[in-house]
């Protein structure tokens, strides 16, 4: 016994070493946590007109801190700062930031040289600064960024010959450097799209006379750079016909040849420039995605046993899987997979998802695409969905409830306003929000309602989404915007506070009147105790309580218009703006016809009546 005890005590102080080991090493000499300092030195560098960088120098962990996001290790791991009115420099400091992975800080108006520092980031994956005023030479320490995937410089000053090294990063799948002042030769790159316009002095290889054209180099510039031995006047009709009907020829080439690969895409219904034989079994990785084998995730999933089934949604069903490597994951299976479009169509709309990277949302692991079959592969979320955990015991605490709000809100936030393009979610609740081990809020099912929908106009015919849930004006039209999303989060933080579906409470609310104007009544009335979720037992902060669902009606008023973007809704739940935006919310309820507040609540009860079921409810969509 005594023997087993000297073990455990040996035990614990190696343990004890090596924490103190681990949060040493994070520190500068002068006891700041190195990554801090760094950000620090970041946000000295640039003006920040918005003030969205309340970053603090005192801070021991820069983790809880607005556009950094971190791994569970609590190591900083991406940086997005996009559209914020930026000026001023980026600082060289962003090199000892060794972790990260991302850096976003498109459409800004940054000035000065790229820092030669970022090559110091081995395990850089995303690299964009478009659209900003940076000026001077494209480092050549970025060829060492060997993990890098998705690099865009385009639209900015910068010159000088683009590094020749470039091409030697084979992990590069997309590179965007048009429009700038860039000259030279273009390096041989794997890139799978890559973009110079916009840069006349580029050449194709750096050999040509005259280095004023696009890559690759015209063909009638090749054909006045032929010799002949006819006389000058002869020669330069012959060039002009020969330029003619060569065009003409290659234009008649080029349409017969686009016409038989769309009509044997047509018949055959095959991939047209990535066909992989499903009897192989090498690992295909696209980017940060990884394609799968349909036998694969058969395998994982035990043939999709209903045993393994984590949720049922409009989407799909979700089964838990287990990889060959141990690895556990979420397959989601998309209904009516085989009418989904084909698999060009599919396969970029999934590596567009797979782009939006933030630590609010859920990152895409893979996909597998047949002939029938679409299929998405997620990390696995071990707390599953926000909806499960309200009904599981014990309950989530107040500060729980409140901080999965926030983080939901800032995954919201970069898929409308800095993600690139843009996302609309068009089914926001409590299904769809999931919970990582630390009970962090993870926005899922993003992107997948424009995947099913690809084959429609820009206005949608099909509502996606879920009863209670839906925005009037997206219900009635099927249009959805930004304000859609808007409007179901507003619900999604009443679900919270109730923990209780929409349709539950708004049931119980249709005994009282419609659901929303029965919240303002009992608002207005000083009642908000009725709505708080019984198992919570007063356990709350009744100022947060009163804050809080004075944002869900804020989110929640009728009219898009009236709704507050994402940005003035992280800004309100973290304590900024929200008397000032409630106030003048009130002020315009009171010079609102009564008739238009009749129609108002007429068409607010729509929202939780049986009746309104000509849309598709769906189910809790269970972790992913």
């Amino acid at each position: 016994m005594e023997e087993v005890k000297r073990v455990e005590a040996v035990f614990r102080i190696v343990a004890f070493l090596s924490f103190w080991a681990y949060a040493t090493s994070l520190l500068t000499p002068n006891g700041v946590n190195f990554e801090v300092q760094a950000l620090m030195d970041i946000k000295k560098s640039l003006n920040d007109p918005h003030g969205v960088l309340n970053w603090d120098e005192n801070a021991v962990d820069p983790c809880g801190w607005t556009m950094v996001g971190c791994s569970h290790d609590n190591l900083v791991i991406s940086l997005a700062i996009p559209s914020q009115s930026l000026s001023g420099t980026l600082s060289r400091s962003i090199g000892n930031l060794t972790h990260l992975m991302s850096v976003l800080f498109q459409d800004n108006n940054i000035s000065g040289p790229i820092p030669p520092e970022l090559g110091r980031l081995p395990k850089l994956q995303e690299l964009d600064l478009s659209n900003n005023l940076l000026v001077g030479e494209i480092p050549s320490s970025l060829a060492q960024l060997r993990s890098l995937q998705y690099l865009r410089l385009n639209n900015n000053s910068l010159n000088g010959a683009i590094p020749l090294a470039l091409g030697n990063l084979t992990q590069l799948t997309f590179l965007d450097l048009s429009f700038n002042n860039l000259s030279g030769p273009v390096p041989r790159l794997v890139a799978k799209t890559f973009n110079v316009l916009g840069n006349p002095m580029i050449c194709a290889t750096g050999k040509e006379p005259d280095c004023n054209g696009t890559a690759p180099m015209p063909l009638s510039f090749m054909i006045n750079n032929s010799q002949n031995s006819q006389p000058p006047g002869r020669q330069n009709s012959h060039k002009l016909a020969l330029a003619f009907g060569s065009s003409l020829g290659c234009i008649c080439l080029l349409i017969i040849g686009f016409s038989f690969l769309l009509w044997w895409r047509h018949k055959h219904n095959k991939q047209i420039f990535l066909d992989v034989n499903e009897q192989h079994h090498e690992e295909v990785c696209l980017g940060n995605l990884r394609r799968f084998h349909f036998r694969e995730l058969q395998i994982a999933t035990h043939n999709f046993s209903n045993k393994n089934i984590l949720g049922k949604g409009g989407f799909g069903n979700v089964y838990k899987g287990y990889l060959h490597d141990g690895t556990i994951v979420a397959v989601k299976r998309l209904k009516d997979g085989n009418n989904i479009g084909g698999e060009i169509q599919f396969q970029t709309e999934v590596e567009m998802i797979s782009l939006a990277v933030h630590r609010n949302l859920l990152r895409l692991y893979g996909f597998c695409v047949t002939q029938a079959e679409r299929l998405l592969v997620y990390p696995y979320m071990s707390n599953g969905s926000v909806a499960l955990r309200l009904k599981a015991k014990p309950s989530l605490d107040w500060g729980t409830r409140k901080r999965i709000s926030l983080g939901a809100a800032r995954g919201l936030l970069y898929l409308h306003e800095q993600c690139d393009p843009k996302i609309i979610h068009r089914d926001v609740k409590a299904a769809n929000i999931l919970l990582d081990d630390d009970c962090e809020a993870v926005v899922g099912d993003f992107g997948l309602a424009k995947l099913l929908d690809h084959q429609d106009s820009h206005v949608t015919t099909a509502v996606r989404g879920t009863v209670g849930h839906i925005a009037p004006e997206y219900l009635s039209t099927g249009q959805s915007s930004e304000k859609t999303d808007v409007f179901g989060f507003g619900i999604l933080l009443l679900e919270l506070i109730t923990g209780q579906r929409a349709l539950e409470f708004g049931k119980a609310a249709n005994q009282k009147g419609a659901m929303l104007d029965w919240v303002k009544k009992i608002h207005q009335e000083k009642k908000l105790d009725i709505l708080v979720d019984k198992d919570l037992k007063n356990n709350y902060d009744r100022i947060e309580l009163e804050e809080m669902v004075q944002v869900a009606l804020l989110c929640t008023q009728y009219l898009p218009s009236q709704r507050p973007k994402m940005s003035e809704v992280v800004r309100m739940l973290e304590g900024d703006g929200l008397a000032e935006k409630w106030e003048a919310s009130q002020r315009a309820e009171v010079t609102r016809c009564r008739a238009n507040e009749f129609s108002s609540s007429e068409r607010y009860s729509d929202l939780t009546d049986d009746s309104s079921l000509l849309v598709q409810a769906m189910e809790l969509s269970g972790p992913r």
